[in-house]
């Protein structure tokens, strides 16, 4: 297959690694001036990662678009809508494209799901769906193995891009529920600053209450969304906790981590701009979010780390269940 990925970062390099080494003709997209494009295109190489002399690049939107039947799409979330604005204007209208978006996020205004925009942008028809799911660029290249997911609400789709992509290095499982798994990818990353925060605070030994109690906070949201709940405890939410509450890649435990120290962090974690979306999302849904208000309070609105944690896990008496 002709495959176009746009994105340069961590994830979207990997995609062209890995799609090119299943036989795929694999082009990439960036902005013109992007350091990390650039990078990708001279040395064919970043931190994580070295691509063969079999993949293409072009700065040029429609060409990128044109070349290929399948669009892979791994960028910041909240710079998705004004990206499809311009696929839009390229193509005047989907361009009988199939779309898989590569992230994990919700975009702050409106607090609207990725695969929602797409819809509302490029049309309801637009063949459309999310890859997620546990796995990090540092584990894939070594060689070990991890499952991943494809969402989409068009379940041939779905499952249609599972045969393509499988490997040994990744099994796939399909869902329509794509109410769920975004909600349970994007949320994932905010759980993963809560981790990386009881780092910081050296009380990692609550890791275990966050995990418990973390799906079950954003199943109430899902629910309350329109969503299957069973999503939540699957591969796109309780499924990427090790990837995201443990793992020394993680950079969203990371930067949760280096907050509560005092230190600066200089990559993307998406939980970040999440959290306030989520913040959104409770009050439309009026659903009780604890875990994802008390890391809003540390982050935005600058309450003392310890002070909120001590106060999360001390609350009045509830029952488990």
């Amino acid at each position: 297959m002709n495959i176009t990925i746009i994105g340069c970062g961590r994830w979207g390099s990997f995609l062209a690694w890995y799609l090119s080494g299943l036989g795929h003709k694999v082009l990439m997209y960036g902005r013109k001036g992007s350091m990390s494009f650039e990078k990708l295109k001279t040395e064919r190489k970043n931190e994580y990662i070295t691509l063969s002399d079999k993949i293409m690049f072009t700065d040029i939107l429609s060409f990128a678009l044109e070349s290929s039947e399948i669009i892979v799409i791994s960028v910041g979330a909240q710079g998705f809508p004004e990206l499809v604005k311009e696929i839009k204007e390229t193509l005047c209208g989907n361009g009988g494209k199939k779309y898989i978006l590569c992230m994990k996020g919700i975009v702050e205004e409106g607090g609207k799901r990725l695969s929602e925009i797409i819809g509302e942008v490029l049309g309801e028809d637009t063949k459309c769906a999310v890859w997620l799911g546990p796995g990090h660029v540092e584990d894939f290249i070594k060689g070990i193995p991890n499952c991943m997911l494809f969402a989409s609400k068009d379940k041939d789709l779905a499952k249609s891009f599972c045969d393509l992509f499988a490997s040994s290095l990744i099994r796939f499982y399909y869902s329509t529920d794509l109410v769920g798994c975004e909600v349970g990818a994007a949320s994932k990353n905010v759980i993963g600053i809560a981790a990386g925060i009881l780092d910081g605070l050296n009380y990692t030994s609550l890791k275990g209450a966050l995990m418990a109690r973390g799906p079950r906070e954003i199943a109430r949201l899902t629910i309350s969304m329109g969503g299957d709940e069973r999503s939540i405890f699957g591969l796109c939410h309780l499924g990427d906790y090790e990837a995201t509450l443990f793992s020394p890649h993680s950079h969203n435990r990371k930067f949760g981590e280096m907050f509560v120290k005092g230190e600066s962090y200089d990559k993307l974690a998406e939980g970040v701009y999440t959290v306030r979306s989520l913040m959104y999302l409770k009050e439309k849904y009026n659903v009780e979010m604890p875990i994802c208000t008390s890391i809003n309070e540390i982050i935005h609105e600058k309450k003392k780390p310890k002070e909120v944690i001590s106060s999360l896990f001390l609350r009045e008496q509830k029952s488990e269940f």
